[in-house]
C-alpha cells in the first residue's frame, strides 16, 4: 500500500479485511490498493470481464440488474461489511449484474489474481469469503420477496435501515429517483412512502439528502427482510475459526 495514503484509511475499516487473522491479512497487504469511489461510478456491467474486487470501507455499491426497457432494480448492496467481486473467487469472472458506487466514498482494490490465488490457499480468507457469499446470497433472495410481498414503504424503510449499518452518519446524498430507481418502482411511490415517513418524524426529506430523525420509528415500520439480512450477516461474519 502506498505510504503516502492518509492515516484516516485503513484496511481495518471494511469488516471482512478486519476479520482476518494477521497471517492471512500480511500476504494481501502490499496489493490492497486505496481508490476514490465518486457516486456513480461503475465498477463492471454485465458480461465483461472483471479485473478487481473491491472492498469498500467509506462507499456503498449497489448490485443491480437492468432490463431490455431500461428499468432496474437492485438485488443488493454492499458496504463496509463486504466485497463486490464474489464472481472472481466463485470461479466466474463475469455476471450478469451491474456494479454501480451508490454512495461516494473509498474502497480497497484487489487484483483479481492475487485474489484468486490467495483464496485457493483455503485458511481464514476463504473461509470468510464464503461466508459472506452465503450472506450476499440472502441479501439477494430476502430483496426479491420484500420487493414482491411488501410495501413501497416497507421496503423504503429496509432500504434505509441497511444503508445506514453502513455509514458513520444518518444523512443520506440520495435522491427520490436514485432510490425508484433502487426499489424498483415509480418514483412517486417512493415520494407517497418518504412523505408518510417525514410525517410521523422519521426522517427529513429535502432534495438530494434524506435525514434519518428516528432510528427506532423506521425500524416500527419495517418489514422481517431487514432482520433477517441482518442477523444472517452477522451470523456468517463472526467468530470465524480454522475447521
Amino acid at each position: 500500500m502506498n505510504a503516502l495514503l492518509p492515516s484516516l484509511h485503513k484496511p481495518s475499516q471494511n469488516l471482512l479485511l478486519a476479520a482476518l487473522p494477521a497471517a492471512d491479512l500480511e500476504p494481501l497487504a502490499a496489493h490492497l490498493e486505496l481508490v476514490p469511489l465518486p457516486l456513480g461510478q461503475m465498477l463492471f456491467e454485465p458480461g465483461s470481464q472483471m479485473h478487481h474486487a473491491y472492498f469498500p470501507t467509506t462507499a456503498i455499491v449497489s448490485l443491480h440488474y437492468v432490463t431490455e426497457s431500461g428499468a432496474s432494480a437492485e438485488t443488493a448492496g454492499v458496504g463496509n461489511e463486504g466485497v463486490v467481486g464474489v464472481s472472481l473467487f466463485m470461479g466466474g469472472d463475469t455476471t450478469s449484474s451491474s456494479a454501480v458506487v451508490q454512495t461516494a466514498g473509498h474502497a480497497y482494490r484487489l487484483d483479481r489474481h492475487i485474489l484468486k490465488e490467495q483464496f485457493s490457499r483455503g485458511g481464514a480468507l476463504q473461509r470468510l469469503l464464503l461466508r459472506y457469499t452465503q450472506a450476499l446470497m440472502t441479501q439477494m433472495a430476502q430483496t426479491a420477496v420484500c420487493n414482491r410481498h411488501h410495501s413501497v414503504e416497507q421496503q423504503l424503510c429496509r432500504w434505509l435501515l441497511l444503508t445506514l449499518d453502513r455509514l458513520p452518519e444518518r444523512e443520506l446524498v440520495m435522491t427520490q429517483e436514485l432510490v425508484a430507481s433502487m426499489l424498483g418502482v415509480r418514483r412517486e411511490s417512493v415520494t407517497d412512502a418518504a412523505g408518510h415517513l417525514q410525517n410521523l418524524g422519521y426522517i427529513r426529506y429535502r432534495r438530494g439528502h434524506i435525514g434519518v430523525l428516528d432510528r427506532a420509528g423506521l425500524e416500527s415500520r419495517v418489514c422481517e427482510c431487514y432482520g433477517v439480512v441482518k442477523k444472517e450477516l452477522e451470523r456468517l461474519l463472526t467468530d470465524v475459526k480454522p475447521c
